[in-house]
């Protein structure tokens, strides 16, 4: 009877064990539209300040005395082939809802899907301890969790969280004239998917990882400021998507510079390459008919490239703006201004310069 082969000392690479990646899975909002209907409506309870009507980063629930919890989860399968920063990727980013409500968390549980006859159960434990070690750098307890057998590896958290009344940011805020202003740079879509066609170089791949294992901390801070009208986290609808869910939730349009916007100079080598993610496609299709002056592939691919654990979208009242850039950068945070929002002509529409 023959031996068994040794076991194979080739590292795992965990982004060949799943269709898409990070944020990028996040269902189409057309198609979120439709799954979302319902005859029933939602659930009458004064209590719940925030639910899914304005698609916003997480529910909020009035508990009385002036405070609120809050409550979000996010699960996606592996962005990158490490497993200890795949872990701890997820977790930043379901961490990131809390944080762009204005409020702090207080404790997470893990979501775990693992395909237990393709990738060892030690991979899992490296996962898992990522996770844990974005919650510690956020000073919470990661405090249990649920996993399954599942045919691709998944992980996130369910977090709750808390904030005072007052301090609460919603992404139906903004008031004509607010400034935009994003805090991480866009492209992470493109790198990641550089990454699964196997083109993306060794020197390249902690440009991604470093981004998206930034928390959004400052989220908290920016729920202290009163010139702060609108507070939103750009994720897997990318940029040009969580800007179209602000213009709507307000009744107002955008104009975006597209020259200021922050793009990670690499993505665009990449972008250049055709390293395009499926996501790009699915999200540009319900974006195109509310935008304008975006009609070459590659502000098209950047307004639409699927961010994960991306940064703060903000918008700021121009007399405050000096303010919130030092409350930002104060906190080692970049800060840039991208936009303003301006008075509807119509539907809410996005008009990029």
């Amino acid at each position: 009877m023959p031996l068994p082969p040794p076991p194979s000392t080739e590292p795992v690479r965990l982004t060949q064990y799943s269709h898409g990646a990070g944020c990028g899975c996040k269902i189409a909002p057309a198609v979120l539209e439709t799954i979302l209907q319902s005859d029933l409506g939602t659930f009458p309870d004064p209590r719940l300040l925030v639910g899914y009507g304005t698609r916003d980063d997480a529910a909020v629930y009035d508990i009385g005395n002036g405070r609120a919890l809050i409550s979000t989860t996010d699960f996606f399968s592996p962005i990158v082939d490490d497993a200890f920063d795949f872990g701890r990727i997820a977790a930043t980013n379901a961490l990131s809802d809390v944080y762009a409500m204005g409020g702090k968390p207080l404790l997470a549980v893990a979501i775990l899907g693992w395909p237990v006859e393709k990738l060892p159960a030690e991979l899992a434990a490296r996962v898992i301890e990522g996770g844990r070690a974005a919650c510690h750098e956020a000073g919470i307890a990661l405090a249990g969790g649920h996993s399954i057998d599942a045919p691709e590896p998944f992980f996130g958290l369910a977090v709750t969280g808390e904030v005072r009344l007052e301090h609460l940011k919603r992404n139906d805020g903004a008031r004509p004239g607010d400034v935009l202003v994003l805090t991480k740079p866009i492209g992470v879509g493109i790198l990641s998917t550089a990454q699964k066609r196997g083109v993306l170089k060794a020197e390249h791949t902690h440009i991604g990882r470093d981004l998206m294992c930034q928390l959004n901390q400052v989220g908290s801070l920016l729920g202290l400021q009163s010139g702060v009208h609108a507070l939103t986290d750009v994720t897997g609808f990318g940029l040009g998507g969580h800007l179209l869910e602000l213009c709507q939730g307000a009744w107002l349009d955008a104009t975006l510079q597209m020259d200021q916007v922050p793009v990670i100079p690499e993505a665009r080598t990449y972008l250049q390459q055709g390293c395009y993610p499926d996501g790009s496609f699915r999200n540009w299709k319900s974006l195109n008919a509310h935008i304008s002056g975006a009609s070459d592939m590659e502000r098209m691919m950047l307004l639409s490239d699927p961010q994960t654990s991306g940064g703060l979208l903000v918008t700021v009242a121009p007399d405050e703006l000096d303010t919130v850039l030092k409350v930002i950068r104060g906190a080692g945070v970049s800060a840039t201004v991208i936009g303003t929002m301006t008075e509807p002509s119509g539907t809410p529409t996005i008009t990029v310069h």
